[in-house]
């Protein structure tokens, strides 16, 4: 759930806000917390003295605006034109298959998460896949899988320590 302090010192940021503010304070939100929960955007409706049904109509109307927190490692792929020629069809499904997750969602140990992006603009590297904000390029179902897998080997050989 969303920290009341995080939230709180976005609206202090802009405590005499009117409606035209809210993308700027979902944005700042968002930053703080990686995603906007609903006690978040209840208190941002508040805030603004806008019903709570205008900050979710913005914030589901722009694909940049989350609602669940995102995993400790995000997998973004690209599914722009270039990435589909290319086969990042083929990409996507096997990290859907490899992390028992759909594009969408975060697994159930927050490791990972899947978000499906229009464009990375890297159209030349295609197919483009971003794990935490590090691209891959040319990347291939199996390329995919054994970053996956690295990730798996460090994140357990660090629980073990």
């Amino acid at each position: 759930m969303s920290s009341p302090s995080k939230v709180d010192k976005v609206l202090e940021r802009h405590s005499f806000a009117k409606r035209d503010k809210l993308i700027p304070i979902l944005q700042e939100v968002q930053a703080e917390d990686g995603y906007i929960s609903k006690a978040a955007a209840l208190r941002v409706a508040k805030h603004l003295n806008i019903p709570a049904s205008k900050v979710y109509g913005v914030a589901t109307f722009y694909n940049q605006f989350r609602f669940k927190p995102v995993g400790k490692h995000h997998i973004l792929i690209c599914r722009g034109t270039a990435c589909h020629v290319k086969g990042s069809a083929g990409v996507l499904k096997m990290c859907e298959e490899v992390l028992g997750i759909t594009a969408g969602d975060t697994t159930r140990d927050g490791l990972f998460s899947i978000e499906v992006v229009a464009c990375i603009g890297a159209c030349g590297l295609a197919p483009v896949v971003s794990i935490n904000g590090e691209f891959h390029a040319k990347i291939t179902p199996d390329k995919l899988r054994k970053l996956v897998e690295d990730i798996r080997k460090t994140e357990n050989s660090n629980a073990a320590k």
